[in-house]
């Protein structure tokens, strides 16, 4: 168990949060929400003790070991990869140290038996002697094959080093468990394995993420860090937003009687309850949600982001008609026809691959053979994973996405950043000052002056908050003309994509159906599998 007192934490004049109390139990998942700025990392580093609080303490059960994820990707280059993940239990590895210096003495005397065999029960009595196995059954989890866990850290890629530091912290399994962002840079196979591990997980897990897939299945309960305060809620991230919201259109609707509103939120949570899934999680949560205090449900202050994609003109029956595309050595021999109203789900094992097409679609790069044919009635707009070039001015928000847009006035223009939170002065700000959300923000209303009935989306969720995954994943959803887009977020493609287009260098495989269905299919599997034979990333 971890008990918060009355924790404040202040920065000079500004409150990131005050007088917070709350108890994390042992046997449940917590998951750390909050719109960026909020405070998360801040308070996941006062929790671990990285960081003083301004008043306030926090107390953690006496003799339980905590794990926590590094973010430090270059600490541990000098040391191999298997050492690397016995060093997540650091009492043990330092034994292990000590009594293999002890065995390599020269003059091995009586005392250093007697020494030798007291450190050889402790490592026992810590599983040491399948310290080993039990770091490699994870390393290869996160998809680090055995040749590379006796590498020196250092000569692994940044992406694999991620994963090592996750192997790390899972590593011997710890009483409390925290973890920042731990499926940033993972594909979503190996996201899945962490959402299994932390399912079976027997202890407390602390986790921040902007993966609402992964807070919706390992999470039982929801901490939200929202205007100075930080407020617990039973339940994953879904029952969250949705109670909520539900909560929200209660407060505005004040005509309806109290019974009525207590009886709709009694309905919300019996219907949540009622799909629980089986599960140690899911168990907890169970619990948690038939033993709901209705007051407990409050609506959220969380600003979304209105995006609304309005297409100029409905499309004709021509869309896109792909003929034999080939760019050496990304993809070769690429044929598909987009029909209507289908949502694609663009993807590759390597992300590169996928960007090169995008930027062969949109005329960046010319292939190397092959057709591509547009209908006449098609208006594309494409949104690229990486944006920094159209960053590069001083100009102020409202002139920069002026450039986009054939209405000059300004009024206009606010109307669409104000669509995307700048507001006021926010809208003056110069443009190659904005962080990565921010931009992204920009770009989304970049494409909604373009009134596209084509939209290209590579990656569109980098760098943005969950309340802007959440608006940008319900407009995606609700669009009514054709998309393609790249994304690591699994509900964003589950909740969208009828359509699965996975694209190599060996060609591509093609399968109208949603994204479970397309990876569960076993006939499927082999094809893909195929895709990938005799080619390296290192090659490209």
């Amino acid at each position: 168990m971890v008990v918060v007192n009355d924790l404040s934490v202040r920065f000079g004049k500004r409150v990131l949060f005050d007088e917070v109390n709350l108890k994390f139990n042992t046997n449940n998942c917590y998951g750390i929400i909050g719109a960026n700025g909020a405070g998360k990392s801040t308070f996941l580093k006062v929790l671990t003790d990285e960081m003083e609080s301004t008043s306030g303490h926090i107390s953690i059960e006496k003799g339980k070991r905590m794990a926590v994820l590094s973010q430090d990707h270059f600490a541990y280059d000098d040391h191999p990869v298997l050492h690397t993940v016995m060093m997540g239990h650091k009492e043990m590895y330092d034994i292990m140290l000590e009594k293999d210096k002890l065995y390599a003495k020269p003059d091995f005397s009586e005392e250093d038996g007697i020494k030798a065999s007291e450190l050889e029960e402790k490592f026992a009595e810590m599983n040491g002697w399948m310290a080993e196995s039990e770091a490699g059954e994870l390393l290869g989890g996160l998809g680090i094959l055995t040749e590379k866990h006796h590498m020196l850290m250092k000569d692994l890629s940044n992406n694999e080093k991620v994963r090592v530091l996750i192997a790390q912290t899972l590593f011997g399994s710890p009483d409390i468990l925290v973890m920042d962002e731990p499926t940033n840079d993972l594909d979503i196979e190996t996201v899945s394995w962490l959402e299994n591990f932390i399912l079976n997980f027997p202890n407390l897990v602390i986790v921040v993420s902007h993966d609402r897939h992964f807070l919706d299945s390992v999470c039982t309960q929801i901490v939200d860090i929202d205007f100075n305060k930080i407020n617990q809620f039973g339940g994953n991230y879904t029952f969250w937003y949705e109670s909520s919201q539900l909560a929200l259109r209660q407060q505005q609707n004040q005509n309806k009687k109290a019974e009525e509103r207590k009886k709709e939120l009694q309905e919300f949570i019996a219907r949540f309850s009622a799909n629980v899934k089986k599960s140690k999680q899911a168990t907890s949560r169970k619990k948690m949600l038939d033993n709901l205090n209705l007051d407990e449900i409050k609506p959220s202050s969380r600003k979304y982001p209105a995006i609304i994609f309005v297409q100029e003109r409905d499309a004709g029956d021509q869309i896109l008609n792909i003929k034999n595309l080939s760019l050496a050595p990304y993809f070769e021999n690429i044929s598909f026809n987009l029909t209507k109203r289908d949502k694609v789900f663009l993807f590759s094992k390597h992300s590169i691959i996928t960007s090169k097409f995008y930027q062969v679609l949109n005329g960046e790069i010319k292939p190397d053979s092959g057709e591509i044919e547009w209908g006449i009635t098609i208006n594309q707009a494409y949104l690229p994973n990486h944006n920094d070039e159209y960053f590069q001015s001083s100009l102020s928000l409202v002139d920069w996405l002026r450039q986009y847009s054939e209405e000059k006035d300004e009024t206009f223009i606010r109307g669409f950043l104000g669509k995307m939170l700048f507001s006021g002065e926010e809208a003056l700000k110069q443009c190659n000052v904005l962080s990565g959300g921010e931009k992204v923000r920009c770009m989304i209303s970049k494409l909604m002056l373009a009134n596209p009935n084509f939209l290209m989306l590579d990656e569109p969720l980098n760098h943005l908050d969950l309340e802007s995954i959440t608006a940008f994943n319900n407009s995606l959803r609700d669009f009514k003309g054709t998309a393609m887009f790249t994304s690591h977020d699994h509900q964003f493609i589950q909740s969208i994509a009828n359509r699965i287009i996975e694209i190599s260098p060996n060609g591509a495989v093609d399968k109208k159906t949603d994204y479970d269905s397309y990876r569960a299919n076993n006939e499927l599997k082999i094809r893909r599998l195929e895709l990938y034979k005799g080619f390296e990333l290192d090659a490209i």
